[in-house]
């Protein structure tokens, strides 16, 4: 199963905390968004691998843009 994490509003990209190959649990932290000065944790609703990684710090996302793919 492949899992899309997409980004829920418009933000900046404060940091990235997983790489491609890294293996996640559910609730885990897959990186920190920013928006208004607030930062948002972004978190994977099921456990699995990272295959894909999307953003680096300092994009700009837009609501509805691929962070980061998992693999179970």
């Amino acid at each position: 199963m492949v899992e899309q994490v997409a980004a829920e509003m418009v933000a900046n990209v404060h940091s990235v905390v997983v790489s491609e190959g890294d293996r996640i649990d559910a609730g885990g932290t897959l990186l920190i968004l920013e928006s208004m000065k607030m930062e948002i944790p972004v978190l994977a609703e099921s456990g699995g691998v990272v295959t894909d990684v999307k953003v680096a710090a300092g994009d700009v996302v837009q609501e509805g843009d691929i962070l980061v793919v998992l693999s179970s």
